[in-house]
């Protein structure tokens, strides 16, 4: 039986964990909190630092195969288990690159997809010499995630809002539509895309608020961003799966926003909604099965739920019984005793044939369910 680690405990570990009881595997997790979302659905659990190199070195030098929840991972300790023999999801090389937003848009650059127009910073500092680039969005290189390390710069009074460290100012694009493909490649080099998806962004937390998948585009920008996403994941040279946003602007354009080395928040919704979810997909790489299938059951929203503006302490979810008694509503809470604002708790997915009820239910459902404090 193959023995499979994932980097990480939180909610993707846990539905990564879910998917696993289909498959043949022996499963570990390396997590610093015993009382994480995972801690409970794995074989063998370990404490442990997923950016040490020594905790992450011991832990995978038994192992087959190990893949990541997040990509803010020691990778000197990956490489070198690379090295040795295990196989990792994705490989060092194409995570190295994920890691730094720095290194993300210079290989977009290099290979030659529309990326937005951008300039490296070292300081606060820095961004004076850059006036020209406003508006902009300010990304901290490295240890950004879930709206954290992104600013956004209107006006050069902004600019003390900035990392004081590596970063990439981005000129802001005229924005349309913000779209997610999920692609996975395997071991052989198979690849297989799920359809683009809608994404609408709480501009205040800076976090996806709900989606909408199949996105709602032209067959033609469909064909575009998948032939650029299709491009940045082969460009990778790496099996796993992969989450490339995009968006669009006015003129119908095409840019590559960035990419995540790992399953999404964008692709929750094919646990429910597609015969092969994201999840099933990657154990399907890891393992070394034939890739599955990514056509849709019914079209699909997803409302992500984060905890309420002046709650912080034990979540309580007010509305969970009225958003359960709606048909083909499913709900994951993602186990997290701990609320605080903007952070992300559960998600709700809604299937349906009619676009116009997935996006009434998703409104529905923002203004029924809350996570908020006891």
């Amino acid at each position: 039986m193959i023995k499979a680690g994932i980097l990480g405990g939180g909610q993707l570990g846990r539905m990564l964990l879910q998917a696993a009881a289909n498959y043949p595997v022996e499963t570990f997790i390396l997590e610093n909190d015993s009382a994480c979302p995972s801690a409970h659905l794995c074989h063998h659990f370990t404490k442990g630092d997923i950016t040490n190199f020594e905790d992450v070195y011991n832990f995978g030098k038994g192992l087959d195969v190990v893949t990541i929840e997040i990509e803010h991972v020691n990778e000197d300790a990956l490489q070198k288990l690379e090295n040795e023999g295990v196989i990792i999801f994705p490989n060092v090389a194409a995570l190295k690159i994920i890691k730094s937003k720095i290194l993300q848009k210079e290989f977009y650059k290099a290979i030659e997809v529309p990326s937005g127009e951008f300039v490296v910073t070292n300081s606060k500092t820095d961004l004076h010499q850059h006036t020209n680039f406003l508006p902009a969005v300010h990304k901290i290189a490295k240890g950004g995630y879930d709206g954290k390390g992104v600013e956004l710069m209107h006006t050069c009074a902004d600019f003390e809002k900035g990392f004081d460290a590596p970063a990439v100012l981005e000129k802001m694009v005229d924005i349309k539509k913000e779209l997610s493909m999920i692609i996975a490649v395997s071991q052989t080099g198979e690849i297989v895309l799920y359809e683009p998806v809608d994404m609408v962004v709480d501009q205040r937390l800076n976090l996806l608020s709900y989606q909408i998948c199949p996105a709602v585009i032209p067959e033609n920008i469909m064909w575009k961003a998948e032939a650029v996403a299709l491009k940045v994941v082969k460009e990778f040279k790496s099996a796993g799966i992969f989450a490339v946003e995009l968006f669009t602007d006015q003129q119908d354009n095409i840019y590559v926003n960035e990419t995540a080395p790992r399953v999404h928040n964008s692709g929750h919704h094919s646990i429910e909604a597609c015969y092969s979810s994201q999840f099933d997909m990657l154990w399907r790489v890891m393992l070394g099965y034939p890739l599955g299938n990514t056509d849709h059951i019914l079209p699909a929203a997803i409302v992500n739920l984060v905890g309420e503006e002046n709650h912080t302490g034990e979540a309580e979810y007010t509305g969970l019984k009225e958003v359960l008694a709606m048909d083909n509503v499913f709900v994951h809470i993602y186990g997290k005793k701990m609320t605080k604002p903007g952070r992300k708790m559960g998600h709700v997915t809604i299937l349906s044939n009619e676009p116009q009820e997935l996006l009434h239910k998703a409104n529905q459902i923002k203004q029924l369910l809350k996570v908020v404090t006891k």
